[in-house]
């Protein structure tokens, strides 16, 4: 199962994964953009790997950790989550509305694009 999260609400997310190890968000967006707008890390870690690099990565993943997806706006990252769950990754997220969503909600310091 997927869960969607909005930013707002990512910190209940991350409590509720409790004794699950420490919650990883995973952006999956391509380098320029984490140029331009990046998230900080707040009761997670953060992992960057572009959605087109995944495939070749998936083993950096740790199937039982909770996992949240971001991308821009929340489509990357839901096809992100769904490979991911087909994978059997159990805990997984999709952080509905991005990065742009993140800014508007969460910490309007990050830069929107």
């Amino acid at each position: 199962m997927i869960d969607h999260v909005r930013p707002a609400q990512l910190a209940d997310w991350i409590a509720a994964q409790q004794g699950a190890g420490t919650p990883l968000v995973l952006d999956v967006r391509e380098p320029w953009e984490l140029q331009t707008a990046s998230v900080a890390p707040q009761g997670f870690e953060l992992l960057t790997i572009a959605m087109g690099d995944l495939p070749a990565r998936l083993d950096e993943l740790d199937p039982a950790r909770p996992i949240a997806c971001l991308c821009h706006h929340g489509v990357r990252s839901l096809r992100v989550a769904v490979f991911l769950a087909h994978q059997g990754f159990e805990r997984v997220a999709n952080i509905t509305g991005g990065i742009d969503a993140w800014s508007c909600e969460h910490d309007s310091g990050v830069p929107r694009y």
